[in-house]
């Protein structure tokens, strides 16, 4: 990777389904340290439980905030055109100073697109559609007066573009992904990564221990380095990672195991896994900086349940 980044962290919001929760949770962040408040895009409960709208509910983080930057992890590129996300995108960097970063994916909750009755293409087709959409994107946040564009999924004739976002030349993009075709889009795209663990590749999540491993990882960052190529330095990576400070490593690596029904992993493998990080705060802070060496990854994400929990842990590592 060359020069390593200084960590950041983000919290996703969510169990925040009230404007009084949003605004409590994200200046909590802001005040904790925290680099960015993330919302996913989701229509139904299942599997993360109810969720807001991610665009107008971080137009009130933003207003809520002063620093705290904005994210989805990540916005499901068939539920909006592009060239309507792309003004949607640019309006709320404008509304918040220029604090907005783009994530988006292919889409990949089958029941989801079901019960909304929502065409469920192939994975092929989908991704295809996303890197189309992504061109779209880019040139209209990128600056250019008039788009034009014909695709195979859209097409634009001379759009004019406004508002033009705050950050120049282009607000960042995140691009989350699992998968070979995914990792290999967002290397060759993004300015953002974020590695899931998961395989998604079935319309539903699949935990399987064996992803998490340093080995499946690598591969993963195989993956998107070829997508990269010259501008690998350039890739930020990110990790949505599990934080647990306790005394007892072992102890809370066999129940985080066990929790998971993760039959025959032991402690060991579990203590091993990049997004899984056990200890004391000085324990996971030192293991943090070494798979930073290691993997790469600086940008780190957690759940709003361990807010509070990983305050100290930000403390020592945010900008170093």
């Amino acid at each position: 990777m060359g020069e390593e980044r200084p960590f950041r962290f983000g919290v996703i919001g969510e169990r925040v389904t009230t404007p009084d929760g949003l605004r409590a949770t994200a200046r909590a962040a802001e005040a904790a340290g925290f680099a960015t408040f993330l919302l996913r895009d989701h229509l139904i409960a299942e599997p993360f439980g109810d969720q807001l709208a991610p665009l107008p509910a971080l137009a009130t983080v933003a207003a809520a905030t002063s620093t705290l930057r904005l994210g989805t992890l990540v916005l499901g590129n068939d539920y909006r055109h592009p060239a309507v996300l792309a003004k949607e995108a640019a309006t709320l960097d404008r509304l918040s100073g220029g604090r907005f970063e783009l994530g988006i994916g292919a889409g990949w909750l089958r029941e989801e697109y079901d019960r909304a009755g929502i065409p469920f293409d192939g994975a092929g087709v989908r991704i295809d559609r996303l890197a189309e959409s992504l061109t779209v994107l880019k040139r209209l946040l990128g600056g250019d007066a008039a788009v034009s564009f014909r695709g195979r999924h859209y097409r634009l004739d001379e759009l004019e573009h406004f508002p033009p976002p705050t950050q120049r030349p282009r607000l960042p993009i995140l691009i989350g992904g699992g998968a070979c075709r995914m990792l290999t889009l967002a290397g060759n795209e993004a300015d953002i990564v974020n590695v899931m663990n998961s395989s998604v590749a079935s319309g539903v999540v699949v935990a399987d221990p064996t992803m998490y491993t340093p080995e499946a990882v690598d591969e993963k960052l195989g993956w998107i380095r070829e997508g990269a190529g010259a501008r690998w330095p350039a890739v930020e990576l990110s990790l949505v990672v599990n934080i647990v400070v306790t005394g007892e490593r072992e102890d809370a690596a066999t129940t985080f195991a066990r929790e998971r029904g993760w039959d025959g992993v032991e402690a060991a493998a579990v203590l091993a896994m990049p997004s899984v990080l056990i200890g004391t705060v000085e324990e996971i802070a030192a293991e943090a900086r070494a798979r930073r060496t290691r993997f790469g990854f600086s940008y780190l994400v957690v759940g709003d349940d361990c807010l509070d929990e990983v305050a100290p842990i930000i403390s020592r590592l945010a900008g170093t």
